[in-house]
């Protein structure tokens, strides 16, 4: 199990790059699929905490960045194609380990 969510995690990141490059109908539904197979199988109870940190850097970077490439004209457009779709995969993984984390908590009481 752990080498499928492991392919699926490579396969998310070469698809956000082959984004800039190639139209490939429905990424987003995969990037989705495949980031909710990352967090199912690849994130164990210990680094929950710290992947969820990534996570949330990793979005606000995202989305910081994609605000402010807008002035960089064509090669904006690829980098803005490319992160976006990246922020799609991690976010549907940090869905995942997120929900996984809340569950956690409540068990603890």
């Amino acid at each position: 199990m752990v080498s499928i969510g492991r392919w699926a995690f490579l396969i998310g990141i070469i698809l956000a790059i082959l984004s800039g490059f190639l139209v490939i109908p429905q990424l987003a539904l995969v990037m989705v699929v495949l980031g909710l197979i990352v967090g199912f199988l690849n994130i164990t109870g210990k680094e929950i905490q710290t992947y969820l940190i990534a996570v949330i850097a990793l979005l606000v970077i995202g989305v910081a960045s994609l605000q402010a490439l807008n002035s960089l004209g064509v090669f904006a457009r690829w980098i803005d194609t490319v992160l976006g779709n990246f922020i799609t995969f991690v976010a549907a993984s940090g869905l995942v380990v997120a929900i996984a984390a809340v569950i956690s908590l409540g068990k603890e009481d």
